[in-house]
């Protein structure tokens, strides 16, 4: 098990310099809680996100767009907003705030649990 006991989600955010950052805040059977801090990155051309388990994101501070395969545009994220992304919906970052750090929340769950 990693947990994280304490902290605040949005005034230590430990951007790496050379990319985002993922932080494990609360692990448990069939669960797993994670913070990620973004700040400009995107996921490569033409990559694409396959899942074997839901994940359920929120953005607490900045923007990101969010795109879906089998979605014509991609989603605007901004502070406060959530989605729930299924099992295998394929799904890419297309853009993420270049000027700010873009925290986000992120709940993914085993369907199995």
């Amino acid at each position: 098990m990693s947990d994280r006991t304490s902290g605040n989600l949005l005034n230590d955010p430990r951007v790496a310099s050379t990319g985002e950052s993922f932080e494990n805040l609360l692990v448990r059977d069939g669960i797993r809680l994670e913070r990620i801090v973004s700040r400009g990155q995107a996921s490569p051309a033409g990559f694409w996100f396959d899942q074997d388990q839901d994940e359920w994101v929120a953005v607490l501070s900045g923007a990101a767009d969010l795109q879906f395969e089998d979605e014509d545009a991609p989603r605007r994220l901004s502070a406060g907003d959530f989605l729930l992304i299924r099992a295998h919906r394929r799904h890419r970052v297309v853009w993420t705030s270049p000027d700010t750090d873009t925290v986000w929340l992120a709940l993914h769950i085993d369907p199995r649990a």
